[in-house]
């Protein structure tokens, strides 16, 4: 009874063994190769569980997803002779699995010479265009055709490139110091001239004023000796007039310019008799 119960538990066992050496699933994101002693078999697709012969056959599962490649920061010389570092990116899928193990064996190993195919195509592609193109609406069609170049190269590994994008394209850094050096010495020269025209503007704009102004002393000047000399005219015509109809004040008029010349606001000290002649208007009024 014992010997039939342990032969039973044996076989228990063993079907086990076998049934988990034998089954394996495939999920929605995965697609599997079956190898027989190192030699592909069969590929499959589709997900759930599948069979393959227990301890002869292994299975290789591969990711169907679309993947990320992410190459190195690769410098390039355009076609003007500017030199660009690129950093681009790519995403893929394994469209042939049994392409892929043959040619490839691993994602690692495939992604290391996918890395070199994008730089390669990188270098070719941006090699004959110039710096604005790259910066232009052109770098759709750019990318176009690098996506096409690795896809050609990828088709031998069983790949299918979905997309290349350039995710960063920047001078390099002693570039960019001399372009910013060159810029700012260009900045600062600019600043010079305009200081300079701004100067210069400044002493015009001061000799304009200065010359309107000395024209316009020189004319209100010129007024004055006018207006100054047409009113001793008048006076002298007004002094003759009145003098001719009364000589005394002719007399009157020259005592009172006396006055005016002699008592300044100097304090002029005269010492003169009050019944001088110089005083003959400063006393009584005559009836």
């Amino acid at each position: 009874m014992s010997r039939t119960l342990a032969a039973i538990g044996f076989g228990i066992a063993a079907i086990g063994i076998i049934g988990s050496a034998s089954l394996f699933t495939v999920n929605e994101a995965q697609q599997a190769l079956v190898l027989q002693f190192g030699e592909p078999r069969r590929v499959i697709a589709e997900p759930g569980l599948k069979f393959k012969l227990p301890f002869v056959q292994e299975v290789r599962i591969l990711d169907r997803r679309v993947l990320d490649l992410d190459p190195p920061v690769e410098q390039v010389i355009l076609a003007d002779q500017k030199r660009l570092d690129v950093d681009a990116f790519a995403r893929y899928r394994i469209h042939d699995p049994l392409r892929f193990y043959q040619t490839a064996g691993t994602e690692a190993v495939a992604e290391t010479r996918m890395n070199a195919t994008v730089n390669s195509a990188l270098r070719r592609v941006l090699g004959n265009v110039t710096v604005m193109t790259v910066l232009s609406e052109d770098r759709a069609k750019i990318m176009s055709d690098i996506k096409a170049q690795v896809n050609a190269e990828a088709q031998r590994f069983g790949i299918e490139i979905v997309d290349v994008r350039i995710r960063r394209a920047d001078l390099p850094q002693e570039t960019s110091q001399s372009i910013f050096a060159r810029m700012r010495s260009e900045r600062e020269r600019e600043a010079s001239e305009a200081r300079a025209q701004g100067q210069e503007q400044a002493q015009q704009i001061r000799a304009r004023a200065e010359r309107e102004r000395t024209v316009l002393v020189a004319e209100a000047q010129r007024d004055a000796q006018i207006l100054r000399g047409e009113g001793d005219n008048t006076a002298l015509k007004l002094i003759a007039e009145v003098t001719s109809k009364d000589p005394e004040f002719y007399g009157f008029y020259r005592s009172l310019e006396a006055y005016r010349k002699a008592l300044n606001k100097d304090d002029t000290t005269m010492v003169l008799s009050p019944n001088s002649e110089f005083f003959r208007y400063f006393g009584k009024p005559t009836p």
